[in-house]
């Protein structure tokens, strides 16, 4: 354990700063939320920013998406290597495999020059609603990730202060949206120079030797405060295991397993039982399964301390390469940065759970419920593609009743307001409520889910890539289940269910409802 408490630093000062670097993520993402075009980026906030060493280690973040900044630093890590930074740069990529969460993620990464010698980066990640592929909404039921969309090695798009229109040209030829594209891709880039222009003040206010070292000092307390964590759960190893319903090409459910063992002031964290790869797009690359870990981890935490590299030191995770919460190219993945990554949360607190049962909540309804479609509008002709995530319910914890209709876990984003949605796009929501009675009832209950139903006023492709259909999201403690979700679709006045994963052709005055699950109960009701 670092005994940061030996070095020599101010703890007032050290909390000025901590707080000076997360003021400039939260900046940067004031700018990508103002500027943007799309609905999803600036109604749902479905993006995240954050600041980075040299070595390309975050040391600040600001309250954004769990998945995309646990992922964050890998994709700085393989940018690092694949490009020569200089100044006033700004390269682009969203691969899967060199720290992509999934394609529609594009993530922006600004090198900070001070004194001619690189020091920090600056970067963001935002999910855009089409990035090319099979399917409107580049979230497909693809078997290779050639079939999701458009793919970005780390490529400069900013090169010495110019845009590069040729690379700018290559990524808005691929989409369907093109406008909307680079109308978010230059949101990304001003929430970048906010970031460089806010940390150049800071240093030049407090000395560049001074933000390096509470840059450092800031993760070594992150790192000091968890292992204090993972000490005060009681050595052993904790083993639980869940199913995700089918990958959207094959019936069989896939099997995530967590094996964590705690020892001393660390974890070691081992999926080796979980299902491998499969054919489908629920396969989760390893930066999203370590963003998961982080999370869960962190959340263990009851003290206020800021998410950055520091949470990943006094963990060890064991995904075995080809598994599927490891996947090898070219697996595609679009729906495992969404999905998949929910059930490794879900297993890990099951394992938990036996460890530090008071500390756990009962499953959440273990899915973001991805809504994607896409058309032409029927009164310019012009193609439109939209994505979402739907809430569902909270599960229940040892004091309180789960939430309802909010998003859990991975994700940290908001539902569309009816009125931008139906201002946006050609379709109607013809019911928005509560799912009474889905959570699972207990000592305390469950979270409700959510019903939403999208009446399309043209003829539309939709894609529906969810979970817990199957599967319920367990209770604790004696408390019952979540009840399952359902998708149905209504067409010429007749019902019919739809599976988990699926992609449809809906008419003009189709009805798409979407039941999304409650959550678990926690103990034993008292009669």
């Amino acid at each position: 354990m670092i005994n940061i408490m030996a070095q020599s630093f101010d703890p007032i000062e050290m909390e000025v700063f901590k707080n000076l670097f997360t003021s400039i993520s939260e900046e940067m993402a004031a700018v990508l939320n103002r500027t943007a075009f799309s609905p999803n980026i600036k109604e749902r906030k479905d993006f995240s920013c954050a600041l980075f060493n040299h070595k390309g280690e975050t040391f600040a973040q600001g309250s954004h998406i769990p998945v995309h900044l646990g992922a964050m630093p890998l994709s700085v890590q393989a940018a690092l290597k694949a490009c020569d930074f200089e100044k006033d740069d700004l390269v682009v990529l969203n691969d899967p495999y060199r720290g992509g969460t999934h394609l529609p993620d594009v993530t922006c990464i600004s090198p900070v020059f001070l004194k001619n010698s690189l020091h920090f980066f600056v970067a963001n990640r935002a999910h855009h609603s089409d990035i090319g592929g099979m399917t409107p909404g580049s979230m497909p039921l693809a078997t290779e990730i050639f079939q999701e969309g458009l793919i970005i090695p780390p490529l400069k798009l900013i090169k010495k202060g110019q845009l590069q229109e040729d690379i700018l040209e290559l990524i808005l030829t691929n989409v369907r949206t093109r406008e909307e594209r680079r109308g978010d891709l230059l949101a990304q880039m001003a929430s970048n120079e906010k970031g460089k222009q806010r940390l150049e003040e800071v240093v030049k206010k407090h000395g560049l030797e001074k933000v390096i070292r509470y840059g450092k000092l800031i993760q070594d307390y992150t790192e000091n405060i968890l292992r204090k964590t993972i000490t005060s759960i009681p050595d052993g190893n904790y083993f639980f295991a869940d199913f995700m319903d089918d990958d959207g090409i094959d019936d069989r459910p896939i099997k995530i397993s967590a094996a964590v063992s705690i020892k001393g002031d660390e974890a070691v964290i081992d999926f080796s039982g979980s299902s491998p790869q499969v054919k489908g797009g629920v396969n989760a690359n390893f930066a999203v399964t370590l963003s998961a870990v982080l999370y869960v981890f962190r959340s263990l935490v009851e003290e206020d301390i800021p998410f950055n590299t520091g949470l990943i030191r006094p963990l060890t995770i064991k995904a075995p390469p080809g598994c599927v919460v490891n996947a090898l190219y070219p697996a595609a993945t679009a729906g495992g940065n969404v999905e998949t990554s929910q059930r490794i949360v879900d297993v890990l607190l099951g394992a938990l759970a036996q460890a530090v049962p008071e500390k756990i909540p009962a499953a959440s309804s273990g899915t973001m419920n991805n809504i994607a479609f896409g058309g032409r509008h029927p009164g310019t002709g012009k193609n439109f593609a939209y994505y979402e995530t739907i809430g569902g319910g909270m599960g229940a914890t040892a004091i309180s009743d789960g939430i309802s209709g909010v998003h859990t876990h991975m994700t940290n984003s908001l539902n569309t307001p009816l009125e931008a949605l139906e201002n946006y796009l050609p379709l109607r929501i013809t019911k928005y409520s509560l799912r009474k009675g889905s959570g699972g009832k207990g000592k305390h209950n469950g979270g409700d889910g959510i019903i939403r139903s999208f009446q399309f006023l043209s003829p539309t492709q939709v894609t529906v890539i969810s979970e817990r259909r199957k599967f319920c999201p367990f209770g604790l403690q004696g408390g019952n289940p979540g009840k399952k979700g359902k998708n149905i679709i209504i067409s010429g006045g007749r019902k019919k269910t739809l599976g988990s994963k699926v992609n449809i052709m809906a008419d003009a005055g189709d009805i798409l409802q979407i039941e999304t699950p409650g959550g678990g109960g926690y103990g034993c009701k008292k009669n």
